[in-house]
C-alpha cells in the first residue's frame, strides 16, 4: 500500500537531455513481500561493512546504534522508512560475480593473455588505446604494466566485465585484482551484436554460450571481442582476507547474495535496499547497495552479487528477472523527501 507519492520531473542526460517522471513513494514494512522471513542479522553485518563511510548527521548515529548489536529487525523498521523510486522504467535484476582464472606471474605459451595495470604514464591528451589497438598491436607491451598471465582470453574478458576477480597462480597462491581504472571507451554489448548478427537469437544469449562460441571461432570471436572497446584495468588488492568478498565501488569487502549494485544517481551507496525478484528463483531479501556498474543504469535497475567462482557466475548468469526495488532511508530523509499530496 502506498501512502504518499510526490512526483518529480528532472533531466536526465543520456547523450541529450530527456525528461524523466520520477516519482518517490513510501510503504510500510508489511507490504514487503517476506520481510518477517527474511535473516535481518546478515543484511545487519553487511550493512555494518560500510556504514562508517555515510557522512551526515542523520547516518552517522545509525552507524554507530548497528554497531551497538541491536535486535536486526528492530533496528531496520526503527531507524528506516521504505521508499520506492520509479523513473518509469519496468524493475530488472541481473547478477554478477568474482571470477577465479588460471595465471601466471611468467608469460608462457600457456599463459599468453596479460592483465594490466593502468598506465599512469601514458602521455597528456593522448587517448587511451581501444581494446582493438591493445590487442593487435601491443600497444601497452614493455611498459611493465603486466600484473599476470592467464590461460584464457575469453575470461579475462569477462573479468573485465566483471571489475574484479582472483587468479590461481601456477605456485599455488592466489592473486587478488580490483578495478584499476579504464581506458574511456564506450562499453558495447557483445551479447546484442551477436543478436544482430544473426549467430544467436535473444533467448539463446549468456555468458557461457558466448564463451563457448568465441572458443569454437577463434578469429571471428577475437573480431567479436573487439566489438567493444572499452578496456578495464587492474590492481592487486591482495590486502582483503580470502574469506572476505571482493571490493565494491564503496572500497570495501562486499557479500555474497547481500550486496546490490545499483545507480547511484537514484539510490545512495550505503543503503538498505529491499529487493522482490521475480523469475524462476525468485528472491525477497534486505540487501546493501554497495556497488556501481556501468550497465546498471536506472532507479529500478540493480545487479546481485552471487560469490566468487564457477558456481556463482552460473547463478549470476542465469539472473534477467522483472521485480522491485525498496530502498530504506532514515525515517526523517524519508519523509523529507516524500512530501504528502
Amino acid at each position: 500500500m502506498r501512502i504518499l507519492t510526490l512526483t518529480l520531473a528532472c533531466c536526465l542526460a543520456f547523450g541529450s537531455a530527456v525528461t524523466a517522471e520520477v516519482t518517490k513513494s513510501l510503504v510500510a514494512f508489511d507490504d514487503l513481500a517476506g520481510w518477517a522471513d527474511d535473516d535481518h542479522d546478515q543484511a545487519l553485518t553487511t550493512f555494518k561493512e560500510t556504514c562508517g563511510d555515510l557522512r551526515g548527521d542523520i547516518w552517522s548515529p545509525i552507524c554507530r546504534v548497528a554497531k551497538s548489536n541491536p535486535n536486526p529487525k528492530l533496528f531496520f523498521e526503527t531507524f528506516f522508512q521504505p521508499v520506492i523510486i520509479e523513473d518509469g522504467k519496468p524493475g530488472l535484476f541481473t547478477g554478477y560475480f568474482e571470477p577465479q582464472l588460471t595465471g601466471s606471474t611468467v608469460e608462457s605459451a600457456r599463459f599468453s593473455t596479460p592483465l594490466y595495470a593502468y598506465p599512469s604514464d601514458w602521455p597528456d591528451g593522448q587517448p587511451l588505446p581501444t581494446r582493438q589497438v591493445i590487442d593487435s598491436t601491443g600497444a601497452l607491451r614493455g611498459r611493465g604494466l603486466e600484473l599476470v598471465w592467464v590461460d584464457d582470453p575469453v575470461a579475462a574478458f569477462f573479468l573485465q566485465i566483471q571489475g574484479s576477480g582472483r587468479v590461481k597462480l601456477t605456485n599455488g597462491r592466489s592473486m587478488r585484482l580490483g578495478f584499476g581504472g579504464a581506458n574511456g571507451q564506450p562499453y558495447k554489448s557483445i551479447g546484442k551484436e551477436m543478436i544482430r548478427r544473426g549467430i544467436m537469437d535473444q533467448h539463446q544469449v549468456s555468458a557461457k554460450r558466448i564463451s563457448q562460441w568465441v572458443k569454437n571461432n577463434p578469429e571471428r570471436g577475437r573480431q567479436l571481442l573487439w566489438h567493444n572497446p572499452s578496456y578495464v584495468f587492474f590492481r592487486r588488492v591482495d590486502q582483503v582476507p580470502a574469506e572476505k568478498g571482493p571490493l565494491g565501488a564503496m572500497n570495501r569487502s562486499i557479500s555474497t547474495l547481500r550486496t546490490v549494485a545499483i545507480d547511484p544517481s537514484f539510490i545512495k551507496l550505503g543503503a538498505p535496499v529491499w529487493i522482490e525478484k521475480g523469475g524462476r528463483s525468485p528472491m525477497n531479501r534486505l540487501m546493501v547497495a554497495q556497488d556501481t556498474g556501468s550497465a546498471i543504469k536506472g532507479a529500478q535497475r540493480a545487479d546481485i552479487f552471487f560469490g566468487t567462482g564457477d558456481s556463482a557466475g552460473r547463478a549470476a548468469g542465469a539472473v534477467k528477472d522483472p521485480g522491485r526495488l525498496v530502498v530504506l532511508l532514515p525515517v526523517e530523509e524519508a519523509f523529507a523527501k516524500v512530501s504528502a499530496r
